[in-house]
């Protein structure tokens, strides 16, 4: 897989995928599985964007946030 996503890019989904598998945890220790579900779908998928550093959609759209950024 080819990293197409930059830096403050991938910080940005990090952070926000951590938020909502911790928010996804309260909702199902508030007896509320599908706002859980959901939750916890969206943060396990930003993190692992966070982790490589690939992003599905921005390939399939052909977007490239990581221009410019040396390669690793």
């Amino acid at each position: 897989m080819h990293r197409n996503i930059g830096t403050v890019d991938r910080t940005i989904r990090g952070v926000l995928g951590i938020w909502l598998l911790v928010t996804g945890i309260a909702a199902l220790r508030d007896e509320q599985p599908t706002k859980a579900a959901t939750l916890g779908t969206a943060g396990v998928g930003l993190v692992v964007n966070w982790y490589t550093g690939f992003c599905g959609g921005n390939a399939l759209f052909g977007i490239d946030t990581s221009a410019g950024e040396s390669r690793e």
